[in-house]
């Protein structure tokens, strides 16, 4: 016998497990369906990687009861230092006292997942079909048909892709994508450091790409997202930890003292995609599954966080019209609202790519005088800060935290 549901999320990471928890918690009935087995996704050494939840997706995870979970385990950003390589003409981003709060706070995925685990586990509207995977998806004017391998089958109103960037539902849907490979692959680990970060995150950016240190807990350490050209890679990564960490610190020029490597290392290539539209008949794209950018400033998974706060303001406002989720005049809102948002972040952060990866002193000094320009400039450094934090644009309600 059919479950039915109003909406139907295939996939559950960070952003699809986020928008179950959050439309479960305003009485939608969701599911939510991932092929991951939890055991291996939650254990400690899965993938090392830390996300920057920005300071509007953590009014976000305020909301729907996600916070909670993580208080005390994440390290604040309370400075984000610019540069150009070593050079003098840095921006440091460095908020008012009296705004309030950090800009963002770093979390190893693990602990988010953790939280979200449980948080979804909690949930009186959310069913979790996990590990278990899609034998057959059917969407009609009508509604929205899933047979799990499982055997189980599902029923609702609305169907969501949110399985990251190589997402089955978008391609069954045939939504074009642009989309190109950056020649680059990001080093992910973690360093410990004699002089604490004081809570400040660092961008260095050299023409083979970014080097980037996260402030985590506790002060003595760092994420590093080391961006090489795809061809160094292999080379680097090679290297035993000792001379992982002599390469390092050169990036980082001692200003943290000695470094000693602290995590296992992973590598992952880059690119950039974008879906052509982000709904269909009965379905809508959230996430990696719509749009993936170069890590360059850490605005990706909450560019996915935007997704779920527009979404959950327009399915939760539409039912309480009497509409369906999978409504076509709800689908048009979100497209609407949320095409403008991701097309203008994603070419700024491939315009920042490929402006800091052009060699050559002359490049550089324009770079630097540019950096130099922004840091005196207030409403213009005000209007960047306001990008990291996510607080840019027409926010959906979530993201200010108001209710929906």
């Amino acid at each position: 016998m059919a479950q039915h549901f109003d909406v139907i999320i295939m996939g559950g990471g960070l952003v699809g497990l986020t928008l179950g928890i959050g439309l479960s918690r305003h009485g939608v009935a969701c599911a939510v369906v991932d092929p991951a087995d939890p055991a291996r996704t939650l254990a400690p050494q899965f993938d090392g990687r830390v996300s920057a939840i920005a300071s509007a997706s953590w009014k976000l995870f305020q909301a729907i009861g996600i916070a909670e979970r993580l208080e005390g385990k994440g390290c604040p950003i309370d400075r984000i230092w610019v540069s150009d390589g070593l050079q003098p003409g840095a921006l440091d981003f460095a908020p008012p006292e009296e705004e309030g709060g950090p800009m963002g706070i770093m979390f190893e995925n693990r602990e988010t997942r953790l939280a979200l685990r449980d948080a979804s586990l909690a949930a009186e509207n959310l069913t979790l079909f996990q590990p278990d995977k899609a034998a057959r998806v059917e969407r009609t004017l009508d509604g929205v048909n899933v047979v799990l391998e499982s055997g189980a089958e599902l029923r609702g109103s609305l169907l969501v892709g949110a399985e990251g960037r190589a997402s089955p539902t978008r391609e069954a849907a045939g939504i074009t994508v642009a989309k190109w490979n950056y020649n680059h692959v990001a080093m992910v680990g973690a360093i410990t450091h004699e002089v604490p970060h004081a809570n400040t995150a660092y961008e260095i950016f050299y023409p083979g790409g970014p080097f980037a240190l996260l402030p985590m807990l506790p002060g003595n350490r760092s994420a590093v997202v080391w961006t090489v050209p795809r061809d160094q890679a292999e080379g680097l990564l090679a290297l035993g930890e000792r001379g992982w960490a002599h390469e390092a610190q050169k990036r980082i020029g001692g200003f943290l003292g000695e470094i000693e490597v602290a995590a296992a290392r992973s590598s992952y290539p880059l690119g950039y995609h974008r879906a052509a539209r982000i709904t269909d008949t009965r379905l809508a794209l959230v996430g990696d599954a719509a749009h993936a950018i170069h890590p360059i400033a850490g605005q990706g998974v909450n560019l996915g966080f935007r997704d779920v706060a527009a979404l959950i303001e327009v399915i939760v406002d539409g039912m309480r019209l009497g509409l369906e989720p999978g409504d076509a005049q709800l689908l048009t809102r979100y497209q609407r609202w949320r095409s403008l948002d991701t097309l203008s972040v994603t070419i700024a952060m491939d315009g920042l790519v490929r402006l800091f990866d052009v060699p050559g002193k002359a490049a550089s000094a324009v770079r630097r005088f540019g950096l130099a320009a922004v840091q005196r400039m207030g409403p213009l450094k005000g209007r960047f800060m306001a990008e990291a934090r996510g607080e840019a644009g027409p926010l959906p309600r979530l993201l200010t935290g108001e209710p929906v």
